[in-house]
């Protein structure tokens, strides 16, 4: 049966947005009062960046990724469970709905500092440290998060990649700060600028 479908109007695509963007103030609003160290990090760490140079270049996310430290999740669930949030482990990861009824796009993904995502990785995630505060919240700094991109290498991360170059945060001098696969990764980015 297929899914009902809600007339399309510019306040519902608004609420998505902002809602994402709630989630996220909350979230670092909360783990701040705590005194939890965290980092943004994902597509709203690179919209912050992106931001910082070009407002019309900011791409929308749909979820919360967050870094913490792995010693630090008992603290965090703690404080995110009483702001309303609820904790979950599935599939290998652990996230924190916002609320009871939540869907799992609708929720803050945990990456543990200084852990690979998956096995396979070529390097491990940034530490919670390798951040800088941004108004708000705290993020991861860039060039951590460009190598958890170089890392990630999923097609989505190549183009937060591309929005990073396209408004000047990173040059082809860059490829000189990475070694290996992460720096030949990034230069074929900067060799195939359409993908």
């Amino acid at each position: 049966m297929p899914r009902a479908l809600h007339p399309i109007s510019i306040d519902r695509m608004m609420l998505a947005v902002e809602n994402v963007r709630q989630r996220l103030m909350r979230t670092c609003q909360t783990l701040k009062a705590a005194q939890v160290p965290y980092a943004v990090t994902g597509g709203n760490a690179v919209a912050a960046w992106v931001g910082r140079v070009d407002l019309a270049a900011v791409r929308n996310t749909q979820d919360v990724d967050i870094i913490l430290r792995r010693d630090d999740l008992d603290r965090a669930r703690q404080a995110m469970e009483a702001a309303g949030f609820v904790y979950r482990h599935v599939g290998g990861i652990d996230r924190f709905l916002d609320g009871p009824d939540a869907k799992a796009r609708d929720a803050v993904h945990v990456i543990f500092a200084n852990e690979r995502v998956r096995p396979l990785d070529l390097l491990p995630i940034a530490d919670v440290d390798e951040s800088v505060a941004e108004g708000d919240f705290t993020m991861v700094d860039l060039q951590p998060l460009v190598r958890m991109k170089l890392t990630s290498h999923r097609d989505k991360d190549r183009t937060h990649l591309r929005d990073m170059i396209e408004v000047g945060l990173i040059d082809p001098s860059w490829c000189d700060r990475f070694t290996g696969e992460i720096a030949a990764r990034l230069k074929h980015i900067f060799d195939t600028p359409e993908g």
